[in-house]
């Protein structure tokens, strides 16, 4: 599966009185490392934007395995895990080190101006195969 890494380090105003990150955080996480996966494989959100087209969050899951606090380095690790003619789910982990700390996903719908849900394969076919050989080359 094809996964990009983005590494983070935890800032102060991050954590709560408790001295853990925030659970909100780890939302913004996942947006981060989203984007960077998605320039890494050649898609900005900014190309679908110029087509007039958004990926809004229809969906979030996130499991907390175990706390995380100021100073600590993270890795975000994004992957593809499936498309469908208008949405499309990315997975993350959030690793210290090696041990994971939290998961989760995140479901997204292709929408246009009207926010109305349009088919990415007949909307715009470019974007829609270079999605699909992310997908296949994740299948070999």
């Amino acid at each position: 599966m094809q996964k990009y890494e983005t590494n983070i380090r935890v800032r102060y105003q991050q954590t709560d009185q408790m001295g853990f990150v925030y659970h909100a955080n780890y939302l913004v996480w996942f947006e981060i490392g989203r984007t960077e996966f998605m320039r890494s494989i050649g898609l900005p959100y900014i190309e679908f934007e110029k087509s007039k087209l958004y990926l809004p969050v229809l969906k979030v899951y996130c499991e907390y395995k175990h706390a995380i606090g100021y100073d600590d380095l993270l890795t975000v690790s994004t992957s593809l895990e499936s498309l469908q003619y208008v949405r499309l789910v990315f997975n993350y982990e959030i690793r210290r080190e090696k041990k994971i700390m939290a998961g989760g996903y995140t479901e997204h719908a292709f929408i246009n101006e009207e926010g109305r849900p349009v088919v990415l394969k007949k909307t715009n076919p470019f974007l829609w195969n270079r999605l699909c050989r992310v997908l296949e080359n994740d299948e070999k």
